[in-house]
């Protein structure tokens, strides 16, 4: 009994932010307010707040604040497993910039994008304060974010006339920009590699590049079923080129992974030379689209400045919760690179 009362006593006494205040010589509430992401604080009072708090070891408790401002400074992040190279630099963005606002992103990954339920199940456990969504939900899945007072904004997905925010690359226009190129260079007859079934983005690419060629009088096109990655564009490379039908003279890729799996199988697999052979474009801009031994002609999504957006809006619905859901489209910007014969109009 004596043991366990000496080692009670013993026990450092956890410091406050009104040690602190006392110790720097301000108020509690000028120390909260230093601690607080974009709190208006001058260079003086913060460096005496900071150096008071390094003396006695101080750390605010991100728990306790939550509870005071019944928030849990936490966001969701649903994505699909299936958007493969290009979201880890999505994430990578999306994690900086909202911890930059004091704000946690809890990941919750989908094996498909129309296997929400589950995530959604967690989402309401966490109390998160808003959730950015890259997958596809349903209208009723949509409705119960309103009914829960929790902000939703699609990254890179149209969320129609639902209850929600959006912040998009313009699918259409960039893939209508790249196919209408591939025709002036003299390509006459087409491939498209699509995605996954369940794919919002996929869709929105491929039927800009059906209309743009429809447009343009081709009806020359093979469709090939895909999944977004690199197996998949490869075995359906190989399922084209082994049942006898006439090689394309461009291969149209929902994505920048299916180019460069296509590439790499029409090249080693069926000595075909890209581009002079056959063309071949993608769509994201992922990072080894522009290695060497692709050289892949793109169109690049603007990452940084999206995730901005997305960070600024869920953020200011949190803040401010009957603002009205607004949409943002980007441009996407096309990289000429090796792999297509194209020509700009």
């Amino acid at each position: 009994m004596a043991t366990d009362t000496m080692a009670s006593s013993d026990r450092k006494k956890a410091v406050t932010s009104y040690d602190v205040a006392a110790l720097a010589g301000v108020s509690q509430s000028a120390v909260s307010r230093c601690y607080k992401p974009g709190a208006s604080v001058s260079k003086k009072m913060r460096a005496k707040v900071e150096q008071a708090a390094k003396e006695l070891g101080y750390e605010p408790n991100a728990l306790a604040r939550s509870l005071i401002t019944s928030r849990s400074n936490s966001v969701g992040v649903i994505i699909s497993n299936l958007t493969n190279l290009y979201y880890p630099e999505v994430l990578a963005q999306l994690s900086r910039q909202f911890s930059e606002q004091g704000i946690r992103v809890l990941l919750f990954a989908l094996e498909s994008e129309s296997e929400a339920d589950r995530a959604l199940s967690q989402i309401w456990q966490y109390k998160v304060d808003g959730v950015v969504c890259a997958a596809k939900l349903t209208k009723d899945q949509i409705a119960e974010f309103a009914g829960r007072d929790i902000p939703l904004l699609f990254y890179n997905r149209q969320a129609g006339s639902h209850a929600a925010s959006a912040v998009c690359c313009d699918q259409a226009a960039g893939t209508e920009f790249m196919v209408e190129g591939l025709i002036r260079a003299g390509h006459r007859s087409f491939a498209l590699l699509k995605g996954p079934r369940d794919s919002v983005v996929g869709a929105e690419r491929e039927e800009s590049a059906r209309a743009t060629l429809s447009k343009a009088g081709i009806t020359d096109l093979i469709e090939l079923d895909g999944d977004f990655s690199y197996e998949g564009a490869r075995d359906a490379i190989r399922h084209m080129m082994d049942s006898k039908v006439a090689t394309p003279d461009a291969v149209i890729c929902a994505n920048d992974v299916s180019a460069i799996g296509a590439i790499d199988t029409l090249r080693n697999e069926f000595d075909l030379e890209v581009p002079d052979q056959i063309s071949v474009v993608g769509f994201d801009g992922v990072g080894p689209s522009s290695w060497a031994s692709f050289g892949l002609t793109t169109i690049r999504q603007p990452v940084r400045r999206m995730t901005k957006a997305a960070v600024d809006m869920i953020l200011e619905r949190v803040e401010t919760p009957e603002l009205a859901n607004e949409k943002r489209v980007f441009s996407g910007i096309f990289v000429r690179g090796s792999s297509a014969r194209i020509i700009e109009g």
